[in-house]
């Protein structure tokens, strides 16, 4: 069984569920709940909670990213924990939310106790609920892609590996440069696609060069980059968000992939 750290109570966890999981993807966000709550804990979406703010943090709108920052910390007031699936959207909570808000001593004050609440949601299994396997089941051959924020904001690395070397049936084969953007950004696509297409067909070539069935990450926005280029260079390999492998609900089309190409 998976391990939890010793509690008198269960910890109550707000779930920032993150724009695209909630438009694009619900399914991470289920999948999401299901792991915490495996993971012994209490968990509530605030119908409050919006964007972020960190595209027009990028885009060098302070005000409203400002906005959003100050909603996003009302909304999640009272929790233990603020658990994000995206190692981008959890950096953007707890890392630059302090730096937004530090010219205003109360908003400081009330970015940094909450920044210190935010994690992203496999390494708070591992690393704060102590989980050390998960019960699922994926028969398929699999590499992984380790996001930019997630990886180098957050520390997220081998933790997504610990748990999927649990899931049975699950084989990982490491593609090669593995820590490279995948040419994504959130904005930067869009501001300059030539280079991110660049980017992400060297990361699509090393992909397939790993020979999987299947593309994991935990943030959404990097496997939908990935995922629309392989299906425009027809290659044959599903994306799929961590979690919901690790929590066993993989009944849902891959991304980019329709109930009609599944069938």
């Amino acid at each position: 069984m998976a391990k939890t750290t010793e509690s008198s109570t269960r910890p109550r966890v707000g779930l920032f569920v993150t724009c695209l999981v909630d438009l694009i993807r619900p399914s991470v966000g289920f999948a999401a709940v299901k792991l915490l709550e495996d993971a012994g804990c209490d968990v509530a979406v605030p119908a409050a909670q919006t964007c972020c703010g960190q595209p027009a943090y990028n885009s060098g709108d302070k005000a409203d990213a400002r906005a959003l920052a100050l909603n996003t910390i009302a909304a999640f007031e009272g929790f233990d924990y603020v658990v994000a699936p995206s190692g981008s959207c959890a950096g953007m909570l707890k890392h630059h939310y302090p730096e937004l808000l530090g010219d205003d001593p109360q908003s400081a004050e009330q970015a940094r106790a909450f920044s210190e609440r935010v994690f992203e949601l496999i390494s708070f299994l591992v690393d704060v609920r102590g989980f050390d396997r998960v019960e699922a089941d994926f028969q398929s051959t699999v590499t992984y892609h380790d996001s930019c924020a997630g990886l180098r904001e957050l520390g997220v690395k081998q933790q997504p590996r610990k748990l999927l070397a649990s899931v049975n049936g699950l084989t990982l084969t490491e593609m090669e440069e593995a820590e490279i953007c995948c040419g994504f950004g959130g904005t930067f696509c869009i501001k300059y696609p030539d280079v991110s297409n660049a980017i992400v067909e060297k990361k699509t070539a090393n992909i397939a060069a790993s020979d999987p069935d299947c593309l994991l990450a935990g943030d959404l926005g990097c496997l939908m980059n990935m995922a629309g280029k392989m299906s425009r260079e027809g290659r044959a390999i599903e994306a799929r968000h961590v979690a919901e492998v690790l929590a066993g609900m993989t009944d849902e089309p891959a991304i980019g992939q329709s109930i009609e190409d599944k069938k």
